[in-house]
């Protein structure tokens, strides 16, 4: 962004848990930095800027660019838009490989390491948008409920050992009270999974693309409200290729020369998007006529399963992008003609 480009102060902010470390540098000494540690909360972001003004480091002049941190770095960013400064907020894996072959690390060099990614690529950067307090509390909920799969996962898990116990002890109240647990989480998971929808149906602007999402066979209301969240209700992303980088799903060539590899999905990717997906082309292989028969086919043709699968997750992302850009639900043509 232009308005970047003209910035002459570059402020790099490593965030952690407690605390924020802060580097910054002058566009005129890109190798001189001077560098501050704060608390992470609402005091110690006034004191960052006391400290940058007695610095005569001109805020309205000034960029902050800090890596995605989960919710460490939400406050911070509410702040900083309050404030009204610019800022970005980058994935920490670019940022990495973008500095390529480095030595040392601790959050005091991260934050000189960010402020010198911001100031080299200061013609890419963009402003980072808050997300609405829907999608805020939508994600909240999705964190919750997958805090409370995981323990229920666990009860289910617990139960199959205790049941060989059974066979021995004839001790009923583990398993009584084994299966109580996992039933009450049900309940619990029934219940934040609900607030989630009534979220999204208060408002229109999300329950339209929710809908969209909704509509693809394979793409459940889960797997929707993720997307909407990721996609900072489908703002983020230009088309469903991009998104599939992120989520791992997008195959990548590998080749040099005369050597042709095999096309491999990227290691480094959203693990939850990824797995979502990956059930949700299972799903679609059993009840979508067209995946289906495109599953069969490929696996004729001596293909692995993970790889279709693979495919399929990218034919749904490419689905639920296409209807929300239209504005109109997924019809199933392959089942209307054949």
């Amino acid at each position: 962004m232009d308005k970047f480009t003209k910035k002459q102060w570059f402020i790099g902010i490593d965030i952690s848990k407690d605390t924020i470390d802060v580097a910054w540098l002058k566009k005129q000494s890109p190798d001189k930095f001077q560098e501050k540690q704060f608390k992470n909360n609402l005091q110690g972001f006034e004191d960052m800027k006391n400290w940058l003004t007695k610095k005569k480091v001109s805020i309205a002049d000034s960029i902050f660019c800090m890596e995605h941190t989960g919710t460490h770095g939400l406050l911070l960013f509410v702040w900083l838009d309050q404030q009204g400064m610019d800022f970005c907020v980058e994935p920490g894996l670019q940022i990495k490989r973008s500095l390529g072959l480095v030595r040392g690390k601790n959050d005091r060099i991260d934050a000189k390491r960010i402020a010198s990614y911001a100031l080299e690529h200061k013609m890419k950067l963009k402003s980072f948008v808050i997300p609405a307090s829907n999608l805020i509390q939508i994600k909240q909920l999705l964190t919750y409920r997958e805090q409370l799969v995981k323990i229920k996962t666990g009860f289910l898990n617990s139960l199959k050992s205790h049941q060989q116990y059974h066979q021995v002890t004839k001790l009923d109240f583990v398993l009584n009270d084994i299966e109580l647990q996992i039933e009450q989480l049900v309940k619990r998971i029934d219940q934040v999974e609900k607030q989630i929808i009534k979220i999204i149906k208060s408002d229109q602007e999300l329950k339209k693309n929710y809908d969209m999402a909704n509509s693809v066979i394979g793409i459940g209301p889960i797997i929707s409200a993720f997307m909407i969240v990721t996609t900072n209700n489908f703002t983020s992303f230009e088309n469903g290729r991009k998104y599939a980088c992120f989520a791992g799903i997008a195959p990548f060539e590998e080749s040099s020369g005369t050597f042709k590899g095999k096309a491999r999905v990227s290691h480094l990717a959203n693990k939850k998007m990824k797995t979502l997906f990956s059930n949700g082309a299972n799903s679609a292989r059993h009840w979508d006529p067209e995946i289906k028969a495109y599953y069969e086919r490929k696996m004729k043709e001596g293909k692995a399963h993970n790889s279709i699968i693979t495919a399929i997750s990218c034919k749904l992302v490419n689905r639920v992008f296409a209807v929300v850009k239209r504005q109109s639900p997924y019809i199933n043509l392959y089942k209307n003609n054949f």
